[in-house]
């Protein structure tokens, strides 16, 4: 039977299951990714499995996000994060080194593995030929644990790359074609396959772009061959050994597939206030911009600042912009600064930022009010930046140089060809000489994890009752994003390791009272549009709920990750029938819920302020594997009781 790559990696990785889109599956787990802003959450709830060291044979602790330091709760989740890896037999990266994606790319990437990671863009590793996916802080704890991660078989999309990108089209373009075609819900549930004669003209790092920005439309991972771009990647960083030729069999099947012809593609944009509101950066009309951001997670690799490099040499920034640029590793830095490239940025007006997420996450760099703020980001989420009332645009480098120039957003097809900077050989072992080994087991045993007073464990979930009585609390529309609920920016983001105190920032873009009105109200309901929960993967977004007595939540239809999330804390996810089109406010009364969950019945009702007349039949959506998660009070307290078993040991 012929096979997609997707399958072919699951498959080798099954550890339970049936491969078929909807069905539960758990995969065995080969290596696991932690950053720090949802690192904390992962570590204290693997602590609480009482475990003496980690159960997978590898696992890397990145620090990238919370580095800003305005006071010492960073530095303390940094000494948790470092104790805790060196006590349980992790690698630790350390506030500087880089960017999680980019290093773990770099130095841990290897085809035919899967990666299990607590931030949704770990899909970025799925340009080496990896099953690479994002998971909540507790899931990641658990496959850390040897149990595996359970989750729903994904649907597959097969997309064929024929032709070649044109001059100043660049990788940037074709996630962003996709996002203009799916938007940020038409990926939900399917894993985007790469194949065909145009992928073998992208390097690794193009790859890594389109990757890590699929998870915008909702999709649960991509997934690219390992071939001779592979094999040339793996050389340059001096593991040659860990190519393994892979890609999907002739005439494999996919549940959809499509066609991009990348000779026809053109420079895409955009604009606010979504990754999916995407249109050809020619259709914009006259922008002037403030701000101009290069680099994060996605299109800070050597190719993409060599490229805004070439297209400022010899030239200055305009005096009305902001240029900061954002390698992605200490090695992209130190071979940025040994090519010249470093050099030009710097003669052209850059501000060179260390390699770190920094304004991706709203950690410095917070543009002006309403003015526009171009980025080679991957997110431009109402006041992700740091700035409320924030005006972002999602663009390629090249888009981004030439408006850097410009002073407004500006068309690059149109300039002079440029000629970036070769490339001198990255040093392959500088990883080597700043990631921490994992010690012997005699060693870690005299480890004492500093745990300073900001790390508080999160609260412990309630199982669901038959009967209960809410209060809505609040009423939120479509695409809401779990930065609205645990924000992004250096204030919100210091006490993402204490959820009481986090507790405090959620839902503010919408409602300043809603703290103060969940606080007082004994249980709460929240209500939402489609896509509730989508982004990052920070399960902050569904702990707050916990700590302030959020017992469901009833939405058109979730993202990925957030649900899975809040069944893994006991929060039950209600779907709103289309059908529908009342307010859902007030007092609601639900009977026989966990009656539902236990009994496979797939609907539950809701009476409104005691009116029986008014009455919403909410779909209980929900597989085998997850009501009993659900039934069991969360992930962790069915994990205790032998709900989940082994399936690897340490390797």
């Amino acid at each position: 039977m012929t096979e997609n790559l997707t399958y072919k990696l699951l498959r080798t990785h099954l550890a339970a299951g049936e491969l078929r889109p909807g069905q539960d599956i758990t995969v065995r787990v080969d290596q696991i990714l932690l950053e720090d802003a949802t690192g904390t959450m992962a570590a204290m709830q693997f602590e609480e499995l009482g475990l003496d060291e980690i159960q997978v044979p590898l696992a890397v602790t990145y620090v990238d996000h919370n580095v800003l330091q305005i006071d010492d709760k960073n530095m303390q989740d940094h000494a948790y994060l470092r104790t805790f890896s060196a006590r349980y037999g992790l690698r630790y990266s350390p506030a500087g080194h880089g960017i999680s994606h980019y290093i773990h790319l770099e130095r841990f990437s290897r085809p035919g593995e899967l990666l299990l990671g607590a931030d949704s863009h770990t899909s970025t590793a799925g340009a080496s030929g990896m099953f690479a996916i994002g998971a909540g802080g507790l899931e990641v704890a658990v496959a850390m644990g040897g149990y595996g991660f359970d989750f729903v078989c994904p649907r597959t999309v097969g997309v064929e790359l024929t032709g070649k990108l044109r001059y100043a089209v660049e990788p940037k373009d074709v996630v962003l074609e996709l996002l203009r075609r799916y938007g940020v819900r038409g990926g939900i549930g399917s894993v985007f396959e790469f194949y065909g004669l145009g992928v073998e003209s992208l390097s690794t790092t193009a790859r890594a772009t389109i990757a890590n920005m699929i998870i915008e439309t909702g999709a649960s991972t991509a997934v690219f061959p390992s071939d001779r771009q592979t094999q040339k990647w793996l050389t340059e960083q001096g593991r040659p050994q860990d190519f393994v030729p892979l890609c999907a069999d002739a005439g494999a099947h996919y549940d959809e597939h499509l066609r991009i012809d990348l000779s026809e593609l053109k420079s895409l944009i955009a604009v606010p206030h979504s990754p999916g509101n995407v249109i050809a950066v020619a259709e914009l009309p006259h922008t002037p911009v403030s701000q101009v951001c290069v680099g994060s997670s996605v299109n800070s690799s050597y190719d993409d600042l060599a490229t805004v490099a070439a297209a400022l040499r010899g030239h200055t920034v305009d005096p009305r912009v902001q240029l900061t640029v954002t390698p992605g590793s200490r090695q992209i830095l130190d071979t940025i600064i040994r090519s010249g490239v470093y050099q030009d940025l710097m003669d052209a007006g850059a501000r060179m930022l260390e390699p770190i997420c920094g304004p991706c996450v709203g950690i410095g760099q917070a543009p002006l009010r309403g003015a526009a703020s171009l980025r080679t980001f991957n997110r431009n989420f109402p006041g992700r930046s740091g700035t409320a009332e924030d005006n972002v645009y999602l663009c390629s480098p090249s888009t981004a140089a030439a408006s850097a120039l410009a002073g407004r957003i500006t068309d690059p097809s149109g300039r002079q060809p440029i000629r970036p900077r070769p490339a001198v050989s990255p040093d392959a072992t500088i990883h080597e000489r700043h990631i921490t080994s994992v010690l012997p087991p005699e060693r870690r045993s005299e480890i004492t994890v500093d745990r300073g007073p900001n790390l508080v464990s999160p609260p412990i979930p309630i199982p669901p009752e038959d009967d209960l009585k809410l209060d809505v609390l609040i009423e939120v529309p479509d695409d809401v994003s779990t930065g609205d609920m645990a924000p992004d920016g250096a204030i919100a983001m210091s006490v993402w390791s204490n959820i009481a105190e986090c507790a405090r920032f959620m839902f503010t873009r919408f409602d300043r009272e809603f703290y103060r009105r969940a606080m007082e109200s004994p249980a709460g309901a929240i209500v939402a549009g489609h896509n509730y929960g989508q982004g990052s993967s920070r399960e902050h977004a569904a702990l707050v709920p916990v700590h302030l007595g959020v017992r469901v939540v009833a939405a058109r239809s979730y993202a990925r990750i957030h649900r899975r999330n809040l069944i893994a804390v006991g929060i039950v996810p209600l779907v709103i029938p289309d059908s529908f089109a009342g307010s859902a406010g007030g007092r609601w009364e639900i009977h026989g819920l966990n009656h539902a969950l236990a009994h496979n019945i797939d609907s539950v009702a809701a009476v409104i302020d005691g009116d029986a007349d008014r009455l919403i039949t909410f779909t209980l959506d929900l597989t085998a594997a997850e009501r009993a998660v659900l039934l069991a009070g969360g992930l962790l307290a069915y994990v205790r009781a032998g709900g989940r078993t082994r399936v690897e040991g340490k390797r």
